[in-house]
């Protein structure tokens, strides 16, 4: 997810939607138990100090889609950037830089077996 550091992922709803209170009953009843597993690989995955979860929705000032950014927060970014939450992230795209595609592929294949592996609901 360009510079937010490798293993971050973004959740979003298949249907078009700009508010979560646009969410139905099993779009709700889905996210929570998804956010939970990508979470979990992620930490199994890049075992980071903290997972952000963040909402974000606007495109050029206006919403435009959910989109949930599940982020490894490691501590040799946070000591690299001397910053932890809201100020990493914007410190990390004020840098841009991004990981590179075999990184990314790795990783992707780490993250898709820990991910299969984990089960709703447990």
């Amino acid at each position: 997810m360009g510079p937010l550091g490798l293993g971050t992922l973004v959740v979003k709803p298949v249907r078009h939607v700009v508010h979560v209170a646009e969410l139905n009953v099993v779009e709700s009843a889905a996210l929570g138990p998804l956010l939970q597993r990508v979470a979990a690989a992620v930490t199994q995955v890049v075992q980071p100090e903290q997972v952000y979860v963040c909402l974000w929705s606007h495109a050029n000032a206006v919403p435009g889609h959910l989109h949930f950014v599940v982020q490894p927060a490691v501590k040799a970014d946070m000591a690299r950037f001397d910053a932890f939450g809201p100020a990493l992230q914007m410190a990390m795209f004020h840098e841009g830089a991004v990981p590179g595609e075999t990184e990314v592929q790795a990783l992707c294949e780490q993250l898709r077996a820990a991910f299969s592996l984990s089960s709703y609901g447990s």
